[in-house]
């Protein structure tokens, strides 16, 4: 299946990231750019985003062979039935949300006449908007396929190669098991970080201050995840509440055994815990996910 012509809906840091990869890896392929936002889509259009930033979301899919969906997992039903009008026989509708499982299925009922093929490129930065983006953001980052029962293996293999087209490693599985997956990996670690940021705000009268001021490495790398997307997020957490809510029954359970030994002076636990996640950071580090440059490669 010949993807000539791309269509993104919503244009914020990955949908951005998308348009200025595809014109900068793929120059042949053709992309067609719409947003919500009459503001994003203003500051698509001043920055040269896509070949056309279209005001109405059906017209933006016109001929399409691949239509992206780079919008927040609660508004993806929404989007589907927008473009619904707009697309072609034969068009492939994506997507790039953090949980798969709801997506697949609201995609499936929006549009049960097309062929969709879902993905999570696993790539972002805690900026968001248009002027984000970057071309080189999916760069040796894994984007998961999450394609459903009885999809098109033709159609599967073409958003596999445009993902590996714009620099992204890719990796299939099933959608349950890509939610649980992220959980782990993606959900609870932001779930965290909004939490010890907002316990540290509400401190800041206790601490006078100081929490801010004083800021070491742990709680400012926190401040940066937390950061990311509220909207976003919201919707993600919402979307995969199951595997969430059983991924982090299992971390309080750890939480708690950790205070125990802190508690009972147990320090061979502790030690024996901490040794076995340093080895985790170095396995990411040889996986290619992380570099081991000192302070997270940050230039001083």
């Amino acid at each position: 299946m010949a993807i000539r012509k791309v269509a993104v809906i919503g244009l914020g840091l990955i949908g951005s990231s998308i348009a200025r990869a595809v014109a900068e890896r793929l120059p042949e392929v053709a992309v067609t750019g719409h947003d919500a936002s009459d503001d994003v889509r203003g500051v698509a259009r001043a920055l040269g985003l896509c070949d056309t930033i279209v005001d109405d979301p059906a017209a933006a899919v016109a001929d399409a062979d691949l239509v992206i969906l780079a919008v927040p997992v609660g508004r993806m039903a929404d989007a589907a039935a927008a473009i619904a009008p707009g697309l072609k026989a034969g068009a492939i509708i994506s997507d790039v949300g953090s949980s798969k499982a709801g997506v697949a299925d609201a995609l499936a009922k929006a549009l049960p006449d097309h062929i969709v093929i879902p993905a999570h490129p696993v790539a972002g930065t805690e900026n968001s908007g248009p002027a984000a983006g970057f071309a080189t953001l999916f760069d040796r980052r894994w984007c998961i396929v999450t394609p459903g029962a009885g999809a098109s293996g033709e159609a599967v293999t073409a958003v596999t190669s445009f993902w590996q087209a714009l620099g992204a490693k890719v990796d299939v599985m099933d959608a349950a098991h890509h939610d649980m997956v992220l959980a782990v990996t993606s959900h609870l670690p932001h779930l965290i970080a909004y939490t010890i940021v907002g316990t540290a705000s509400e401190l800041e009268e206790v601490t006078e201050s100081e929490v801010i001021k004083y800021s070491a490495g742990g709680f400012r790398d926190f401040t940066r995840i937390a950061a990311s997307d509220p909207v976003m997020w919201r919707d993600v957490f919402l979307a995969n509440k199951d595997a969430v809510l059983a991924t982090l029954q299992r971390f309080n359970e750890d939480l708690t055994a950790l205070q125990q030994a802190i508690r009972r002076g147990d320090g061979a636990k502790l030690e024996d815990w901490f040794t076995r996640t340093r080895a985790i950071r170095r396995s990411i580090i040889e996986q290619g996910q992380d570099d081991a440059a000192p302070d997270f490669g940050r230039k001083h």
